[in-house]
């Protein structure tokens, strides 16, 4: 029987407390493992690498995200969240720090794999299972769109705040990129840590929520992981959904080589007019999510998200495709800024949606968790090859336009493959009405 006296008080303020206590940690925590978004070439030049061994980087750190992330999801059945998104805040400053004094390539190793450990491992789950748990009934899309859209807001208020810092310390005709950067790196840092010791006094002041008691149960509850795991993998729609996601990462991911796209593409865009678009691209990340979420709370959340991945196909196509239109070099460069935009504005509607999808499951509280790792050990495994794709292609491709737009047109391909799935999610949920999952309630 539904506890409606202790559900009600987690409808109102105290759930819309927490989801702006997530998305400022969530907004904070991942700009700075991602900086080759704005600042790819003078990451390369700051740390004396080569593309395929920036893409070595990522792909190490991808490869601790896949084995760190059904761990997470099983650690936020069992760990507060709060507890775990403090260590984590911690861990990524104090890491960033390190990478502020430009390590060799070996430390580099080391940094980027401590980092798939506090965001992969510590983080990631409970994040994603507290909003799950948040949400109401239909508000699943919105919840999970203010969060991915709030973190986008937090994003680009640090953005740009970080391209101020880098305009100011390099100075006309880019004469000092790498310092820059190091400023750059010493505030996200600073910021994680600032914000660790935030959320580290809000444990002290954290009321017991009915969710919270509910996690607890769900301790004891807990049998066979590898029973569960089972469980989990016999469900065509955790597959169907991490196909999704793998697409939508895959057009997220190319969204990071915008910037060198317009510096090495023959644009003749400086490192900061670069990385100027990139950051007003990320201003439209709560545009996207919000609005994503809201939309497909409204409409249906697979249907939105099915009509943002195939637009965000087309406007990549497009962005391949408009050099070679017999057009004035200032119309065919509006064209590719806007294309940017374009694309990034429905690839963040995408991030926002994909996650509310999870609704479909018909998983039981108690695993929650541990389905949303399975699903994110699945959905985000690209971030183990997507880099070392993208280092070959840049490094052998005949010149770099070529480089960027065959990787593009890979990224386009594959989203096709979420299309189809969401095609198919859309059929089985029509048919099967029951496997959409309940609300939670409190027992």
């Amino acid at each position: 029987m539904e506890n409606t006296a202790n559900k009600e008080p987690v409808k109102n303020s105290s759930r819309y407390m927490q989801i702006l206590l997530l998305t400022a940690a969530g907004g904070a925590i991942y700009p700075m493992l991602y900086l080759r978004q704005i600042y790819q070439d003078t990451m390369i030049q700051a740390f004396n690498i080569t593309h395929v061994q920036l893409g070595e980087l990522y792909s190490v750190m991808g490869l601790l995200f896949f084995i760190c992330y059904t761990p997470s999801g099983w650690l936020a059945d069992k760990i507060k969240p709060m507890k775990l998104i403090t260590i984590s805040l911690l861990g990524t400053g104090l890491l960033g720090l390190w990478y502020s004094t430009l390590p060799s390539y070996t430390a580099l190793l080391i940094i980027f794999s401590g980092w798939g450990v506090t965001t992969g491992l510590t983080f990631w789950g409970a994040v994603m299972k507290r909003i799950k748990l948040l949400a109401s009934k239909n508000e699943a899309g919105r919840f999970y769109g203010i969060y991915d859209g709030g973190r986008g807001l937090v994003e680009s208020i640090l953005a740009s705040i970080a391209l101020y810092i880098f305009s100011v310390t390099v100075g006309p005709n880019d004469a000092n990129v790498v310092q820059g950067l190091v400023y750059v790196i010493h505030m996200y840092s600073w910021f994680c840590i600032l914000l660790a010791a935030v959320c580290f006094i809000c444990i002290y002041f954290e009321n017991q929520q009915p969710e919270v008691k509910e996690e607890k149960q769900a301790k004891v509850n807990n049998k066979s992981l590898l029973k569960d795991l089972g469980f989990i993998l016999r469900q065509p729609e955790v597959w169907l959904i991490a196909i999704i996601i793998s697409s939508g990462y895959h057009l997220f991911w190319s969204t990071y080589s915008f910037s060198g796209y317009l510096q090495s593409g023959g644009w003749g865009f400086t490192a900061v007019m670069a990385g100027t678009i990139t950051t007003i691209k990320l201003w439209l990340r709560p545009v996207g999510g919000v609005g994503g979420g809201f939309l497909g709370d409204k409409f249906g959340n697979i249907k939105i998200l099915t009509y943002a991945l195939t637009l965000s196909a087309l406007g990549l196509a497009g962005l391949i495709c408009i050099p070679s239109v017999n057009l004035p070099p200032s119309v065919v460069v509006g064209f590719c800024i806007f294309f940017i935009l374009f694309v990034g504005l429905l690839t963040y509607a995408v991030r926002g949606l994909y996650w509310a999808i999870i609704e479909n499951l018909k998983v039981p509280e108690s695993k929650l968790g541990l389905a949303i790792g399975v699903i994110s050990a699945i959905g985000y495994c690209p971030d183990i090859f997507i880099p070392l794709i993208n280092g070959y292609i840049m490094d052998y491709a005949p010149d770099q336009k070529t480089g960027y737009q065959l990787y593009f047109g890979y990224t386009v391909v594959m989203a096709c493959f979420g299309i189809v799935a969401c095609y198919i999610l859309k059929r089985r949920v029509s048919v099967q009405p029951t496997l959409v999952a309940k609300p939670v309630t409190v027992e």
